[in-house]
């Protein structure tokens, strides 16, 4: 058996590369927000807003009915907080229930829930404890079940799925103590040994694998004859030997968590064991997060609809200066804002979610552009609950409860929140990932024009195709229905949505032609100019937030009861969002982006390091990156199964 590989060293091109070879290449269907960035409005894509099939929406239900009275009865939020743990009889409760098989198909033993339903319920389950609901996520929307699901063998769905769906809790392993959204650096090892592969590496931050019975690793394997190489996904059984949990780690929020650092030691795992062909492990890890990264808004989703419940019955029993500070407008502004964008929220996660179950449209977009939307809304909407109210948003739910006021974790839910901004793709990795599938259509045909690389033929080639493409695409961006009075009557009620949609429209062709001429201006520099990316994906989020809850408003108009309320909700939603655009926009070309990159070289260069004197630092000694050299174990296994 050859030895394991040193850790890769890799430029930044060719970091690039591999994250460019693991996308998928394709558009085999149509894009609702790939379209808005091309400056093409595709009202037709979502409207009318696609529905669940009544026995699907019926066994949905069913099931909530059970959650929510497990959830009632069983879970103890506060104690969770308080001892930083889920007790095992809650965990050994949601497996009788089916929790742990809400997205495995019935053939499995599972619910075979929709993406809607299964959103629902973990935004049920994370309002009762927010640690419930990642432990759920974790193990369904991007651990075994679903890479098996899109990529597994019917032999390996067949060994696994049942323990998934009842017994077996799984986890996902692809972070290392020295790479995040990096993985071409990635160094743990999967070397062939005759039918099996040999693991050695070090993994951190394993949600669930603490308590974790399967684990989907990604492993580097080394290209040798008859084996491709690449990183590979493998199903590794975590009481394997060799496999060490040395950590559980504590966080700022979510205290429930079981997160820890696991060690592989010359792990033998079958080569049955792996998921897909060698080298796809990162396109099946990209893959499965396209949807498994709508878990993330659920949690958003419950997050706001809290919120707004404590700040509408605290600022109606809380007075001020003769009057509840509801009717404050410094007070009632933020309660607006909380109630519009928690509308907003739950609007986008059930369009994507309703879009992903009917699989006509390819969804990556939408699925990145509603984890970036509403991990940073919900976090401004949890501070804005605490700013409502005030010095008790600070205090902890146990301190209020001690002196004998009611117990509101408001504090809790911000420190909770907090991680979703970083969680699969932080925000600014967001950013660049959805900005590289924005200008998709561009590279494709003039990408080669700005490659330093490419030869003289392949430009002129590139420069012909461009031609051809803007010849066609440039006048499209100069008028549409957005200028007509009249269109999207439709949405022209009471409340009048239809003038949001016509905004969506120019400011879709707007936004398409400010992306046209900064690739023009910058060219192969463009991908270096991330704060300006980061704005045009801003924006591109609230005209794809703005134009779900104008489709969510008419869809509860014709359905419900509460239609009148939503379109309200709807056009202050929309009204509060064009202001952002509108800053977005200025932002474009008004900034302090060149400025930023010479002070952040003097910092680093220690110019402004008296600007550090007069402090304590408070943190212990060691190195910055804890040491991740393969061989075995020198800690205690704190692996704690659950049974």
């Amino acid at each position: 058996m050859s030895a394991a590989p040193t850790k890769p060293t890799v430029t930044e091109r060719e970091a690039r590369e591999v994250a460019e070879a693991a996308r998928e290449q394709d558009w085999r269907k149509p894009s609702f927000a790939k379209e808005l960035f091309l400056g093409r409005f595709r009202l037709d894509l979502i409207h009318p807003h696609p529905m669940p099939p009544t026995e699907d929406a019926q066994r949905g239900e069913e099931f909530l009915a059970k959650l929510r009275d497990f959830c009632e009865s069983k879970v103890d939020g506060a104690l969770i907080e308080r001892e930083a743990r889920i007790p095992d009889e809650v965990v050994t409760g949601l497996k009788e229930l089916g929790a742990l098989g809400m997205k495995i198909d019935t053939k499995y033993g599972g619910l075979g829930l929709t993406q809607v339903y299964y959103n629902k319920a973990l935004s049920l389950a994370g309002s009762a404890s927010p640690a419930i609901g990642v432990l759920l996520s974790a193990h369904q929307s991007i651990g075994v079940p679903q890479p098996l699901k899109l990529f597994g063998t019917p032999e390996q769905k067949e060994q696994f799925l049942p323990r998934c769906a009842r017994t077996d809790i799984s986890a996902f392993l692809l972070t290392e103590p020295d790479v995040g959204s990096d993985p071409a650096r990635l160094a743990t090892s999967a070397v062939p040994d005759g039918d099996d592969y040999v693991l050695d590496g070090v993994k951190l931050w394993t949600t669930n694998g603490v308590v974790a019975d399967l684990l989907v690793v990604m492993a580097r394997v080394p290209k040798s004859e008859g084996h491709k190489g690449g990183i590979t996904a493998f199903v590794v059984e975590t009481n394997s030997p060799g496999v060490t949990v040395e950590n559980r780690n504590a966080f700022l929020g979510l205290r429930g968590i079981e997160n820890g650092v696991t060690r592989f030691h010359q792990v033998r795992v079958p080569a049955a064991h792996r998921i897909g062909p060698e080298g796809a492990g990162l396109k099946i890890a990209l893959t499965t997060l396209n949807t498994g990264r709508l878990s993330l808004p659920a949690s958003c989703v419950a997050a706001g609809k809290w919120c707004l419940k404590i700040a509408r019955e605290w600022s109606a029993a809380r007075e001020q200066w003769g009057k509840p500070i509801a009717h404050h407008e410094a007070v009632g502004s933020k309660i607006s804002f909380i109630a519009a964008t928690t509308f907003a929220l739950e609007a986008v996660l059930d369009l994507s979610s309703q879009m992903a179950d009917e699989d006509r449209n390819d969804i990556r977009i939408e699925g990145a552009l509603a984890k970036l939307y509403a991990s940073e809304m919900a976090w401004l909407v949890a501070d804005e609950l605490v700013q409502i109210r005030g010095g008790r948003g600070f205090e902890t739910a146990e301190s209020l409860r001690a002196r004998g006021e009611r117990a509101v974790p408001a504090e809790q839910v911000l420190r909770d929140l907090r991680i979703n901004r970083i969680f699969e793709g932080s925000t600014e990795i967001m950013h660049l990932l959805i900005a590289r599938e924005a200008v998709d259509a561009h590279l494709s045909v003039a990408g080669d024009l700005i490659d330093p690389d490419k030869s003289l033929g392949d430009k002129a080639k590139a420069g012909a195709n461009a031609g051809v493409f803007y010849a066609k695409w440039l006048p499209k961006l100069v008028a549409g229905p957005g200028q007509l009075p009249n269109s999207y009557s439709e949405f022209k009620r009471e409340v009048d949505l239809s003038g949001h949609l016509r905004y969506v429209e120019r400011t879709a062709r707007k936004l398409a032609r400010s992306t046209f001429y900064a690739m023009s201006r910058w060219q192969g520099r463009m991908e270096t100019k991330q704060g300006f990316l980061g704005r045009i994906v801003d924006i591109g989020a609230e005209l794809f937030a703005m134009s779900a809850a104008c489709v969510r408003a008419e869809l509860l108009r014709s359905t419900e009861a509460h239609g009148r309320e939503a379109y309200q909700l709807a056009d202050v939603f929309c009204r509060q969002s064009r202001v952002r655009v509108e800053e977005l926009f200025g932002r474009l070309w008004n900034n302090t982006d060149d400025l930023d990159r010479t002070v952040v070289k003097g910092v680093l260069s220690g110019t402004y390091t008296w600007l550090e004197d007069g402090i304590v630092d408070p943190s212990g000694d060691g190195p910055w990156i804890a040491d991740a050299t393969p061989g075995p174990s020198q800690k205690e296994n704190v692996h704690r199964p659950i049974r």
